[in-house]
């Protein structure tokens, strides 16, 4: 049972909190800084004001990136914390007659929120695992957003210095980039020799099936209506350059990700990928989105929590 309610409004160098009790009295307000001596001042505001720290329930709203240390230290110290989607918080604001808006104020607001509704919200608190791996399944996701963009721009310029290429095999293929990184134009293909082609071709790249051999790409080089442009070049290596360093980064977040998921839900985990066509792939940022499947009464939910 929790008898204290905080509530933290966190900006990226101060953050305010308001403590009320059960009965919805404040205990104590205060503008803290966002360091050690704050930290270390909350927890000590915190722990004023009850028999035990896991009797305390803290809130705070998604701020991207700022509110994460924070909420970090008081999980670790043992205190409950909840972050809140700012959309609840907005919506449970209006009910208020008083629209006048500052830190204290707000701190006050999730406060009384996370009185009101501390049944309903205290399934929301992340572990610190989860929060790892949300972060890597979110990152992974966003290195494919950042190859996906990089592919259509190498795309896009390979259509000014050798639009024939297109047509001749897979772009994106380990093969092909690193042939693209050296002869990213029909012009260095015509000005180079067959042997050079081939062996640019036949690099240690596994898995890699060729479909093409040398003679085509000299074939379509030499009828190519790709424009001379060096400066275009220069720019095509360098996409190709930072689609492969993303390639890297993309295996080894998928490799942390499977790798936590397996340290942390083994069983879950074991479980989606017995259906026929989900792997780790699939299941890991499933599981790191769906967080824990207690929090979920029935399937509808889980359904209506996926959107």
């Amino acid at each position: 049972m929790y008898s204290l309610f905080v509530g933290v409004d966190v900006s990226k160098e101060f953050f305010s909190a308001v403590g009320l009790d059960k009965e919805g009295k404040e205990l104590f307000s205060g503008t803290y800084e966002m360091n050690s001596n704050g930290f270390s001042e909350i927890l000590r505001a915190i722990s004023s004001h009850g028999e035990r720290r896991d009797q305390g329930m803290v809130a705070m709203e998604s701020t991207g990136c700022y509110h994460i240390n924070l909420f970090s230290f008081l999980t670790v110290e043992g205190i409950r914390t909840l972050v809140v989607n700012p959309l609840l918080i907005s919506n449970f604001a209006k009910l208020s007659l008083r629209k006048t808006k500052t830190d204290k104020k707000d701190a006050s607001t999730i406060a009384k929120f996370l009185l009101v509704h501390q049944e309903g919200i205290s399934q929301l608190s992340v572990s610190q695992d989860l929060q790892d791996l949300r972060d890597l399944s979110r990152e992974r996701e966003s290195l494919c957003h950042l190859m996906a963009a990089t592919k259509v721009e190498i795309k896009r310029v390979l259509r000014t210095t050798f639009p024939e290429l297109e047509s001749i095999g897979n772009l994106y293929t380990g093969a092909m980039l690193r042939f693209l990184g050296q002869y990213p134009s029909a012009r260095l293909v015509r000005g180079a020799k067959p042997r050079a082609i081939a062996k640019a071709l036949k690099g240690p790249y596994v898995g890699d099936k060729l479909t093409f051999c040398a003679e085509d790409i000299l074939r379509a080089a030499k009828t190519s209506i790709g424009t001379v442009s060096p400066a275009k070049e220069i720019i095509l290596q360098g996409k190709i350059a930072t689609l492969l360093h993303l390639q890297e980064r993309l295996d080894e977040m998928t490799k942390l990700l499977t790798d936590l998921c397996k340290a942390t839900r083994v069983d879950d985990l074991k479980i989606l990928r017995s259906i026929k066509g989900v792997g780790p792939k699939t299941a890991a940022p499933f599981l790191a989105e769906m967080g824990q499947v207690e929090n979920f009464t029935s399937h509808k939910k889980l359904i209506a929590f996926a959107g």
